[in-house]
Formats: structure tokens, sequence, C-alpha cells
């Protein structure tokens, strides 16, 4: 009795100190009383001291398969970045868009959920906000001069007029016989219109343009939200859920980049239209026909002018480059290559081998990014002042992108993991959520979705306005995937033999 009294005493100590040390590193993260990378670090000292884990084993938690995986997807975006491949991918959608408000908005929409599916959420906003804010600036000079042109033919208008109505009282006066002092005449020429007010309160011309400014930024933050979804590289919660789920079932094998784009992809398409049509109700109002239509007649000459400017800016990058080629040849090769790994529905190329389970999307990535570093940037023939030998990036290119805050925050997030399930804490809180269990299981992941829900806070009023918005149609989106192509493609009606697992606290 004195050693089952013992154990339990135990095991509900190392519950209490990793719930302490969980709750000390999310409030270091909520409140960011510290930079969020040092806050991760808070597990990898209070685990140790507390007898959770010890020093080698949360050491270990901190590089992962994942963060190769990430290494190796920021060469390619270093790449990508330092030959202006984005700028290309970019200002060409865009150009097909055209420049009306809402189909502006939806062509940088659309360029960067493409961009996100590769490239960190951060990294695609910081490259497509320079390109979308010289077309603003354009938008928006574009505005004031449109706005003093209108005053001066206002006024030269008015102008006219009142000289046209000055000559024709003359030449009735004339015919009647009546000739009256000039100082009378000048009564009859009516005062010219006013101009029309520019507001010089603000940097933008009128009250649309400020419109169109916002939802067009806050468009492509969320674009890059919704296109991370799509693929496991896109953001570092994908990689987070990825690691610890093939650690915990190393038998389920059917967590993969097939089977996570092929759930992904149509809930990405359906979430970007549906916050398309809510940003632009909330923000252009509901006149879609004159915002988004492709009639060259119908085009303003302000649109006409920022598809000048874009235009413009394309012709800057000149003809296709060689290391634009072979970036674009990796891009695609590394996406053959995650796809073609282990599809599920097919046997893949780690066929080829003998040993199983020893590649993963990580070989291929960190293989690819290698090659960067040697494969010159200039073709096989360059010219006299070209550097033969130059590779097509250098650490210095990859070192300016790594998110080394990034990598140490998702070590954090692994190692608070870890100390939850050796500790017996994930277990405890598994079994609070019993009861949970005789709801019905839309129900449920609708509870699970609201839940992740509450960990995010904006200070903004446009952006509470248009998150909360946004946050429905993700949850609503959701919902239905798991309801619908979901279900088939994991079997989420059955319980996987693979996730029966053995009672980790019964040795404690």
């Amino acid at each position: 009795v004195v050693t089952v009294t013992q154990t339990s005493f135990c095991r509900k100590l190392l519950e209490s100190s990793c719930a302490y040390v969980l709750i000390v590193t999310a409030v270091y993260w909520v409140s960011e009383a510290v930079p969020l990378g040092a806050a991760a670090l808070v597990p990898a000292f209070l685990y140790p001291l507390f007898g959770v884990l010890k020093s080698s084993e949360v050491a270990s938690e901190y590089f992962k398969d994942t963060t190769l995986l990430l290494m190796g997807v920021i060469c390619l975006a270093a790449s990508i970045e330092k030959w202006n491949l984005h700028k290309r991918i970019a200002l060409r959608m865009v150009m097909i868009a055209g420049a009306k408000p809402g189909m502006l908005v939806l062509g940088f929409m659309c360029c960067t959920v493409f961009l996100s599916m590769w490239l960190s959420n951060t990294s695609t906003t910081a490259m497509v906000m320079p390109i979308a804010e010289a077309v603003l600036q354009q938008l928006i000079c574009t505005g004031i001069a449109d706005s003093l042109e209108d005053s001066l033919t206002l006024i030269c208008t008015g102008i006219a007029d009142s000289l046209e109505d000055s000559l024709t009282v003359d030449t009735q006066d004339e015919e009647s016989g009546q000739s009256e002092h000039p100082s009378q005449k000048l009564c009859v020429i009516p005062a010219p219109p006013r101009k029309p007010k520019i507001r010089r309160d603000s940097l933008y011309p009128t009250n649309r343009d400020h419109m169109i400014c916002k939802c067009l930024s806050l468009s492509i933050t969320y674009a890059a939200t919704i296109g991370g979804l799509i693929t496991i590289t896109g953001t570092s919660t994908n990689l987070i859920f990825a690691e610890q789920f093939n650690n915990r079932y190393p038998e389920a094998k059917v967590i993969n980049f097939g089977t996570w784009f092929i759930f992904s992809l149509p809930i990405a398409l359906i979430m970007l239209m549906l916050t398309w049509i809510w940003l632009h109700f909330l923000f252009l109002g509901c006149n879609f026909r004159e915002t988004c239509s492709l009639s060259k007649k119908r085009k303003t000459r302000r649109e006409i002018l920022s598809e000048k400017r874009i235009h413009e800016e394309y012709q800057k990058l000149g003809p296709i480059s060689y290391p634009e080629v072979v970036t674009g040849i990796f891009f695609v090769l590394m996406t053959v290559l995650w796809f073609t790994r282990e599809p599920g529905f097919v046997h893949g190329w780690t066929l080829l081998f003998e040993k199983k389970g020893y590649r993963t999307d990580a070989t291929v990535s960190v293989l690819l990014g290698f090659l960067l570093f040697l494969i010159p940037a200039r073709k096989p023939w360059p010219s006299e002042e070209e550097d033969p030998l130059a590779p097509m990036i250098t650490w210095k290119d990859f070192q300016r992108l790594m998110p080394w805050e990034i990598v140490i925050l998702v070590g954090g997030g692994y190692a608070l993991a870890a100390g939850c399930k050796v500790s017996g804490l994930s277990m405890w809180i598994g079994r609070q959520l019993e009861p949970m269990s005789g709801l019905p299981p839309w129900y449920r992941w609708r509870c699970y979705c609201y839940y992740c829900l509450l960990y995010g806070h904006v200070q903004i009023s446009d952006m509470v306005k248009a998150g909360f918005g946004v946050n429905l149609i993700g949850v609503f989106v959701v919902m239905l995937a798991i309801m619908t192509w979901g279900e088939p493609l994991f079997h989420l009606s059955e319980f996987p033999t693979w996730a029966l697992m053995p009672n980790v606290t019964g040795s404690l």
C-alpha cells in the first residue's frame, strides 16, 4: 500500500511540475515579457531541475527531422528571393488579374497563397508586401493627380460657362437697346464651382483609396496564412503537428506530404474565395460588378495607369535569367520528390532502397538545398566580367532568411510535448476530456476548432472585424472537410489500431 501511495504521489508531483513549466512558458509567450525564442528555452532548464526530463533528452527535442526539412526549404527560399523569382511570379499573376480593385486584391491573394505553400508565412508576406506597396503608391499618386485635374477642369469649365453667359446677356441687351454700366455686367457672371475637397488630413486622396489600401494589406496577410495550410512546410505549426504525430504513432503512416496536400488544398481554395468575398464586402462594398469587371471599356484612368506601372515593374526584371530557370527546376523537382516519396495509393521511389523508413521529406529538402551551394549561378559559358564559380546561394543568403528564433520556438514546443508525455500530464488531460466522448463527432470537432482559435489576439479594430469573419470561415470549411473528403482519406469513422497505446504512467 505504501509503495502504491508513493508511486501515486510521485506521479502527481511529476504531472504538477510539468504543468507548472507549461504554464510559465505559456505566460512568457503570451505576455512577450522576453523574446519568444528566449521563452522557448524555459523547458531546457526547468525540466532537468524538476526531474521531468534529463538535460540530454530535452536538448534532443530542439533539433528534429523537421528542422532539417525547414533548413532545406529556406535554401530554396533564399534562391527564390536572391534571383527575384517571387517578383516575377507575383507581377505576372497581378498582370493577369488586372487593376480593378477587386481583381487586384484577388490576384495578390492568389500569388501570396502560392508562395506561402512553400515558404514561411512571414517570408512570403515580406516578399509580396513591397510589390503591393508600389502598386498602392501608384493608386494614391494617381488619385491625387485625378483630384487636382478634376478641380482645374471644373474651374475652367465654370469660368467658360460664366463668360458665355455674360456674352449672351450683352447680346440680349444690345438687341433690346438697353445699356448697363460695366460694373453691373459683373453681377451676371455666376461664381465658379467649388473645388472638390482633397483629404489633406490623410495620406489618401479619398476614403475609398484608404479602404483599398486596407483591403489589399490585410488580404495579403490572410492569404499567407491560408497558403501555409496547404503543405507541411507551409508553416511551423504544421511541422510541429507532423513531428509529434509521427513520433507518437510511428505505425500510422497516414501523414505525409501527399495526404496533407490532398486534404488541405480544397480547404485553402474554399477559404481563399470566401475570405476574398468577406474582405471585399467589408472594405469595398457589394458592387462586385464595378470592382471586378475585366472589360477594358470599364477601366478608369487610374486603373490604366496602375496597370502601366505593374507592366513597368515587370519589364525591369528583364528576360528570365539562367538562375531563375535553375531555381524553378529545383522548385518543381523538390515538389515532385515530396509527392512521390510515399504517396500511399501507389508505391513511391523509396521502394528502390532496401531499408525502409530511412528517407523522409527532410532528406530531399536538405539534398536539393545543399546542391544550391554547389551549382554555379552562371551559364557554363560565362562572359569575362562574370565569376564562373559563384554559386546559386551563399551562406550569407541562407543566414539572412533562416529563422533561428522560429527553430528554437518550435523546439520548445517539442520539449513541452515530450515532458507532457513522459510525466503523464497528457494522459491526465485526456481523462478530463472523456465526458466529451458521448457527444457527436461533429460537435467535438467544432469545439476543438473554437478552442484552438482562442490563443490568437489582435489590437487593430480593422483586423478584429476582418479576422472574426475569417475565423468563422475557417471553422466552417474545416468542419466541411472533416465530414466530407477527410473521412475516406483518413478513415475518421474508425478507431485505428495504431492509436492503441499502453499506459505510459503505469511504470512510474
